[in-house]
């Protein structure tokens, strides 16, 4: 099979998180005997680690992803699970989001001829979802009998303009606060009889809503406060607020930690009546550009796509950052990433061979 039969055959699969719809099946045919299979699901979520050891050298290199998608939605001009080629182009779900990036690794590593060390190909089914008893419970398994890598690729999509142009060499925490400020009900009329907590608030806002709780550093954006939601009241225009109900995300640098926000938060919210709250939901990392993968993919892309690439650690949160909480030196590359999770999601027969071709030269120059 072609890398983009491959392909095809995983768009086919109706993987809506956390179901594989067989495409695990498939995976452990295609790979064939020389590989060896570990199955490690848990509750609703499959995991499946595949391993081929060339020789007796420890150095290990991991393939990451995920099978799973988001649901497809409304308004395609083509079936999102049909994966017809159509001038170059294949439009389904899970085109980019990451089908793509399965499809080349999983080609990659079944044909290449020898590595020094072992190859792995790690994959779950629910990655675009809470992903509780996903990849984080394949990599304690591994932990567990001896076998996490040393070093890992996560083919999510990454590349913003050009195909090539961005690895990601770490990723972002994600905090979120939750702020209650208190007050008293009453008559707009009578403000004087009412605590009003939109007011005590009103002071505060400007000094914490936008605010960079660091200065940033050469891998990430500074740690910024950002306010999604606020609310109070009962939509009326005579009666004051009891209560004021404040929603925010940081999304964290390795330089600004969950104290560090709490604290920000207590000291500006100072003589107020409050409760407050935080929540991490993932913990950054940041895999050093010495990094052997690192240079390694680097190279790979400047030899097969002629692109000098940079290093990026924007986007939102990945699997990856489960292989940096183990301290695997991970990176992710993948397909350019302007359609994901979109009605009409799409990629390039084109980026899908050269991405196939990266990860082939990458196995064999490591």
């Amino acid at each position: 099979m072609t890398v983009i039969e491959i392909f095809q055959k995983l768009l086919k699969f109706k993987s809506i998180t956390p179901n594989d719809d067989g495409a695990f099946d498939f995976i452990e045919e295609y790979l064939g005997e020389e590989w060896n299979c570990i199955n490690i699901d848990r509750e609703d979520t499959k995991n499946r680690f595949y391993y081929k050891k060339f020789n007796e050298n420890p150095q290990h290199l991991c393939f990451a992803g995920h099978i799973d998608v988001v649901p497809p939605g409304n308004g395609w001009e083509v079936d999102p699970f049909e994966a017809k080629v159509i001038d170059g182009i294949i439009t389904a779900r899970g085109a980019q989001d990451m089908k793509s990036g399965d499809a080349a690794f999983l080609y990659a590593c079944k044909n290449a001829k020898n590595f020094d060390g072992t190859l792995s190909i790690l994959l779950t089914s629910d990655e675009e979802g809470e992903g509780t008893y996903g990849t984080i419970k394949a990599l304690e398994y591994l932990k567990q009998i001896n076998m996490i890598p040393n070093y890992a690729v996560v083919a999510e999509p990454t590349c913003e303009e050009v195909f090539g142009d961005a690895i990601k060499v770490g990723r972002r925490g994600s905090i979120n606060g939750y702020i209650t400020i208190k007050g008293k009900q009453g008559h707009a009329a009578y403000p004087e009889k009412c605590i009003n907590p939109i007011h005590n608030f009103a002071s505060v806002l400007p000094k914490i809503a936008g605010i960079n709780l660091d200065n940033g550093d050469e891998y990430f954006s500074p740690s910024k406060l950002v306010i999604t939601d606020i609310r109070g009241g009962m939509k009326v225009t005579n009666v004051t607020a009891n209560e004021l109900e404040i929603m925010f995300n940081v999304r964290n640098s390795t330089n600004t930690t969950r104290e560090d926000v709490e604290n920000f938060i207590y000291e500006n919210l100072k003589g107020l009546d409050y409760e407050f709250r935080t929540t991490q939901g993932s913990f950054p990392f940041v895999t050093n550009k010495q990094s052997k993968v690192v240079k390694a993919m680097e190279n790979s892309i400047k030899e097969i796509l002629n692109i000098t690439t940079k290093h990026s650690t924007a986007g939102g949160t990945s699997d990856a950052r489960y292989f940096g909480a183990f301290g695997i030196e991970a990176i992710e590359f993948g397909v350019i990433n302007d359609t994901i999770h979109s009605v009409g999601e799409r990629t390039s027969v084109k980026e899908v061979e050269d991405l196939c071709l990266v990860f082939e030269n990458l196995i064999a120059k490591f």
